[in-house]
């Protein structure tokens, strides 16, 4: 069974490089079609919206279909519009390719961490999880420092076509070895509603949400953050330190998860520290290498925060697991475009870039209490539950 994991891998590796280099591309691609860094700061957010609202309705949509299929059509996606984003000849037709690739990745990675957790046991669920999205973070330390390589030698374009060629090879893979299985179909559009109405997975949504806003929505614009430090001919080396951070976090916050057996903690951990490493970025930036260690914190914080958010809903609604992760996937990538457009905003008429790191720590403090309050409202209910 190891064989149809490193291939669900495989495809998030291609996910994340495709998601995360475009941010170090903008200055190049901004210059292809003569507009500003910020304005191409749009297509990570088309990329990312698109992600968002893609994943529930494809969900809900394919229910019931067999895996492979799904997994298969919405790589075949991603893998022509990566190749559309390469030949666009105009900044809207570019746009309007991001938005397809980010639709393929919307229907890949819930139903891909869907798949795992049906794959194996239980009590390994939360390292798998964490091997998943670990494929992802691969794609960005070791992809996304190689894309902007391929981009330096060759162009931007040449770094999609790389992407659409990792793609493919993820395709053919599931093609072959995928086993046959159908992953416990999702609640209708009305059950839907009346999860998102239950407070314990709202407030794992809302929390996701604002962690994305925060990290993502920053990481869309450290080109313009590090040029602003002096550090624009090092950012391969603070990206490699933030793709490190998120290979580290990925992979350990699932061993944690199962040594705790509960991602609550672990989440309100994780976004203290966030925010401070938000708050002190700015100055570290300003000390040389310094900031290196922060970015580190960053990757690894940002990417451990999902496997406790996705762990957390498949174990409190087994029933529904892809659409709970959908939903929590879909809140990820939502926060990831409003942090783009806000980023975006922000840059182009209030604050220069070192603001946008405390701007992310404020976003991280809201989802703090958000948790820290969900987390009490469910002690007192644990409580009243045992009275009884």
């Amino acid at each position: 069974m190891r064989m149809p994991l490193y291939l669900l891998s495989v495809g998030m590796f291609a996910l994340g490089l495709d998601a995360y280099v475009v941010a170090g591309l903008l200055p190049d691609i901004a210059q292809t079609f003569a507009t500003t860094p910020a304005a191409a700061g749009l297509a990570v957010a088309a990329f990312t919206a698109s992600y968002a609202l893609s994943a529930p309705v494809f969900a809900t949509a394919l229910a019931g279909r067999p895996a492979r299929s799904v997994l298969s059509a919405a790589l075949a996606i991603f893998v022509l519009a990566n190749a559309a984003s390469a030949l666009a000849p105009t900044f809207e037709l570019f746009l309007v390719a991001r938005a397809a690739a980010g639709a393929g990745a919307g229907l890949y990675s819930p139903l891909a961490a869907a798949s795992a957790a049906f794959l194996v046991e239980n009590q390994r669920r939360g390292r798998m999880l964490g091997f998943i999205l670990g494929g992802m973070s691969l794609g960005t330390v070791i992809g996304v420092p190689s894309g902007l390589l391929i981009a330096e030698q060759l162009g931007w374009q040449a770094t999609l076509w790389f992407v659409s060629v990792l793609g493919a090879i993820a395709l053919a893979g599931l093609r072959v070895f995928f086993p046959s299985i159908t992953p416990p179909p999702p609640p209708s559009l009305a059950e839907r509603i009346a999860l998102l109405r239950q407070p314990t997975i709202l407030a794992v949504v809302a929390v996701t949400f604002l962690i994305s806003v925060a990290s993502l929505g920053l990481y869309t614009f450290v080109a313009p953050l590090l040029a602003e430090a002096g550090h624009a001919g090092s950012m391969p080396t603070f990206l490699w330190a933030w793709g490190l951070g998120g290979i580290a976090g990925s992979f350990s916050v699932g061993h944690l998860i199962d040594r705790v057996r509960n991602g609550r903690p672990v989440i309100a951990a994780l976004t203290i520290v966030l925010a401070l490493t938000f708050a002190v970025l700015p100055a570290a930036l300003q000390v040389g290498f310094v900031a290196v260690v922060p970015f580190f914190v960053w990757g690894m914080l940002g990417w451990a925060s999902q496997a406790p958010q996705q762990h957390s809903l498949i174990e409190d609604h087994p029933n529904h697991g892809a659409a709970a992760v959908a939903l929590n996937s879909s809140a990820n990538y939502l926060g990831s475009a409003v942090g783009a457009l806000a980023g975006s905003f922000l840059l182009t008429h209030l604050a220069a870039p070192h603001m946008l790191p405390l701007a992310a720590a404020g976003c991280v403090l809201a989802a703090l209490v958000i948790h820290l309050a969900m987390m009490a409202i469910r002690r007192e209910m644990m409580n009243e539950e045992i009275g009884r």
